[in-house]
């Protein structure tokens, strides 16, 4: 009987600058890495996104976002040479990180409790609870640092 190799697993991870969804990045790169899983790392270019108070993203708006995943939101993977893979679309958030699980064949959605756009005392903000109650895979919802 001949081992087929499985594919790595695949770990989609919400970022939005937050300091949870930094916390949920160092999270998930840890995992990553002691699991040899990939990771699709999603910012969702929607209201909460704009820069300046621009109603529509510019390319150079697009363009400082763009770097802002890569180079800073995503540090954590890089730092422990995880495989990952920067992916910037339009939407809300909620729906971005489920479309995109779909599609990259997601084993797995992690995130932060809150974003950037989080409302004081609130401890699960609305994109967590609704991707935590519709994803087709688990999700984990990294809390604050308490």
């Amino acid at each position: 009987m001949t081992d087929v190799a499985s594919p790595p697993a695949r770990i989609v991870l919400g970022l939005d600058g937050s300091v949870v969804a930094a916390r949920a990045a160092r999270w998930a790169a840890a995992l990553a890495r002691a699991i040899g899983a990939e990771v699709v790392a999603v910012h969702a270019v929607g209201l909460l996104s704009l820069i300046d108070g621009e109603v529509r993203p510019s390319d150079q708006v697009r363009d400082r976002l763009r770097a802002l995943l890569a180079d800073d939101w995503c540090a954590p993977l890089s730092g422990a040479a995880v495989a990952h893979q920067p992916v910037l679309e339009d939407g809300p958030a909620a729906l971005v990180l489920l479309r995109v699980a779909e599609r990259e064949g997601a084993d797995l959605i992690v995130m932060g409790s809150r974003g950037i756009g989080a409302i004081d005392g609130v401890l699960l903000g609305s994109t967590s609870h609704y991707v935590a109650q519709l994803a087709p895979v688990p999700v984990v919802i990294v809390p604050p640092d308490r």
